[in-house]
């Protein structure tokens, strides 16, 4: 393997991953203040009603008649739920219990039955206000930041008052109070149907733009980053990524249904009434709807507000006296749920189908290799974990198929590394022969490589071979639901999407944080064994051949670069990795061990 060719490989794992990551929190300052600022000028006369099923707990307020919190069930043994609490909750719960009550005000069951709040139990969907430890407020969602409210250049809208003139076990009605202009409400359960409920909205004397607001989703970190995503289907069934925009951003385009998530959990807006056509994005600072992800370690801003900005979309509606219907998905976005969903909705004799499940199409710089190669992954891992009922276990089998697949590649890769180590004595002659004339010395090694059927690029094709995987393997795991908060080893490997934990600690480190990872460092291990199996260097290290000690240098920087690439990724990536690495080690020992036994044969 040339010089060159090293730098181009480095240079392309390194793009991948400023590409694929963001840095690792900047170094810690401790704030003597409270991270977040306080506000507390809450809505006065403010009341909240909830419905709740099996699969979510919607809590709305008589502000806006719309949604101040999505609440999902986290699975347990006595319920359905198929949505895993993580290593964010237990910290949440550690460092800020007071923000861990769902929902986190008193409120209303169906036919006025005043209750109280619970803790725990609950993935919050959206983002909601902040409490301090003695379980004060100290940062207020305002209602313009509620989802399904309705908003417009008049700053009062999403501050009307309504009424509720019907509330039952699966519906709830809300009535403006405003004489201005009356306002509708019915929210519903889609009866037996998974993370779906109907909103039904009466306009009278609409004189303005109105526009219905999808909320803010609480953020979800993986491999060190948090992801927002927004997605809409245009009028041709084809699925669009919408910029993450920097200010408010307007767009004129037809919306079959429009989507805001955080690529695990998110919202589908689906309009079953005719809407204006459009969108629009806003950005909405971190200091003004904070992520609960704050809390965590909030004393050395670890994860500062600034740094976790939401997103909005907005539909607009048209002006009059209008119904409108809207369908409306606050869940998982998960594969066989959303397919599910399509299958219920979809009406062949019409040609209708809702096709949410291609909320889930990856879109991006490398969608065109990752896509494939992520279903293809996937479709196998399935597989396995039909056998074996662990994602862990089925990520080593995938990689033993995977390995499986390019061992005659392997093969032949070894065999040129070997052949090129029984050569070297015979380049550094052709070195010392041409010192005056490296292109005479290029050309006599090039006679010489297919004299001995070496190939110097025979190292590199494996490892080229493998980045589509790798690349699919990563968006797997950023972004298929099955995986999320899934353990492996319990203590260690709790979250096949986040990075493993040995042990951590209260003071963050820069790039390392506040957690040790053990795998990045395996997978270094191995790296540096793997590449010291492919080294044959002379005793007297004053004889190396410049090949050979590109080949040292590279021992040593190949396994520092892949620890730090890997070391904020997904343990299954790393798993993934390290597995891959491990059975190339045993394929290249297997098949040294059998050439010697080949040569001592003919030798005897």
């Amino acid at each position: 393997m040339d010089k060159k060719t090293l730098i181009y490989i480095i240079l392309l794992f390194v793009s991948f991953y400023f590409i694929q990551l963001f840095f690792a929190p900047s170094p810690p300052k401790i704030v003597k203040k409270p991270v977040l600022k306080i506000e507390k000028k809450e809505v006065k006369n403010e009341y909240f009603y909830v419905l709740e099923n099996e699969y979510q707990q919607l809590v709305f307020s008589n502000i806006g008649a719309s949604l101040v919190e999505i609440n999902l069930p986290l699975k347990t043994s006595e319920n359905k739920s198929i949505i895993n609490p993580t290593e964010f909750d237990e910290k949440i719960i550690k460092d800020s219990y007071q923000n861990v009550f769902f929902p986190q005000n008193s409120y209303f069951k169906p036919g006025f039955i005043e209750s109280k709040n619970s803790l725990g139990g609950y993935y919050p969907l959206l983002r909601r206000s902040i409490y301090d430890e003695n379980k004060n407020l100290i940062h207020y969602l305002y209602p313009k930041y509620y989802c399904l409210n309705l908003l417009s250049n008049n700053s009062d809208i999403p501050n009307t008052k309504y009424k509720v003139t019907r509330f039952e076990k699966d519906l709830i009605e809300f009535e403006s109070i405003s004489s201005d202009i009356k306002i509708i409400k019915i929210f519903s359960f889609a009866k037996d149907i998974p993370y779906i409920f109907n909103l039904k909205i009466k306009i009278s004397n609409n004189k303005s733009n109105l526009w219905l607001s999808s909320g803010i989703p609480e953020i979800e970190i993986s491999s060190n980053r948090s992801m927002n995503i927004l997605k809409y289907k245009n009028a041709t069934d084809i699925i669009q990524n919408i910029s993450l925009p920097k200010t408010d951003s307007k767009n004129s385009s037809h919306v079959d249904w429009i989507s805001n998530s955080n690529g695990f959990f998110g919202i589908i807006i689906d309009p079953l009434s005719e809407i204006k056509s459009g969108y629009k994005t806003k950005l909405i600072s971190g200091d003004k709807a904070p992520s609960r992800i704050t809390l965590i370690d909030k004393k050395y801003d670890l994860y500062p507000p600034k740094k976790y900005p939401g997103y909005e979309v907005y539909l607009p509606l048209i002006k009059g006296e209008e119904t409108f219907n809207f369908r409306i998905f606050a869940g998982p976005y998960q594969d066989h749920i959303l397919t599910a969903i399509d299958d219920i909705y979809s009406d062949p004799f019409k040609g209708y189908n809702p096709n949410y499940i291609k909320v889930k199409k990856i879109k991006g710089w490398f969608s065109f290799a990752s896509e494939p190669f992520s279903k293809f992954l996937l479709l196998i891992m399935r597989f396995f974990y039909s056998i074996t009922h662990s994602w862990g276990l089925s990520i080593i089998f995938l990689t033993i198929v995977f390995r499986v697949m390019l061992f005659p590649l392997n093969s032949w890769s070894i065999k040129s590394t070997i052949r090129m180590q029984e050569i070297s004595p015979l380049l550094k002659v052709i070195d010392a022969k041409y010192k005056k004339d490296p292109k005479k010395a290029n050309i006599e090694k090039m006679k010489l490589f297919k004299e001995k059927g070496a190939n110097p690029l025979s190292g590199c094709l494996p490892i080229l071979i493998q980045l589509p995987f790798l690349f699919g393997m990563f968006n797997l795991l950023r972004t298929t639901f099955d995986l999320r908060g899934v353990g492996f080893i319990h203590g260690w490997i709790n979250n096949l999407t986040s990075p493993d934990v040995i042990f951590g600690w209260s003071y963050p480190i820069f790039f390392i944080g506040t957690e040790f990872h053990l795998l990045p460092i395996l997978l270094g291990i191995i790296m540096y064994i793997q590449s010291k199996m492919n080294m044959k260097l002379p005793e007297d290290k004053s004889k190396l051949t410049d090949q050979q000690k590109q080949q040292l240098i590279m021992s040593y920087a190949m396994p520092l670069l892949f620890t730090f690439l890997f070391y904020k990724a997904p343990s299954g990536l790393n798993i993934y990795f390290l597995f891959s690495m491990f059975l190339g080690i045993l394929q290249q020992w297997f098949m040294s061990y059998r050439k010697k036994i080949c040569k001592t044969g003919k030798n005897s």
